[in-house]
């Protein structure tokens, strides 16, 4: 299982296991907090452990069509991004050098 990304299905047999919820309950539980996600990302929604949706502003700018070279010009929108938890970052990549430690023996 390590290899490879776990499946929906995967991951809602292995909550399943875990909790003692029937896999029908465990799935419309990720249908319901999709479906409360897709409703609060204007404000943020948070996953606790995981991360946040936050919406951004992307402001207007340049590109290039790649076929013609054509320079065209992208218009300002709003995009969903998704900000991982420290705890997340931590569990997966491990903790990161703090710059202030270094800093600390200098007056």
């Amino acid at each position: 299982m390590a290899d490879k990304a776990l499946t929906q299905s995967q991951i809602v047999d292995a909550l399943a296991k875990v909790t003692g919820f029937t896999k029908v309950q465990v799935r419309g539980f990720f249908t319901a907090q999709a479906e409360l996600a897709y409703k609060s990302a204007k404000n943020g929604f948070t996953v606790p452990g995981l991360g946040k949706l936050v919406l951004v502003n992307r402001k207007a700018r340049i590109g290039r069509n790649p076929a013609t070279g054509e320079q065209i010009k992208i218009p300002a929108k709003k995009v969903v991004k998704f900000r991982v938890a420290k705890a997340a970052k931590e569990a997966i990549g491990g903790s990161a050098p703090k710059k202030a430690a270094a800093k600390k023996g200098k007056k």
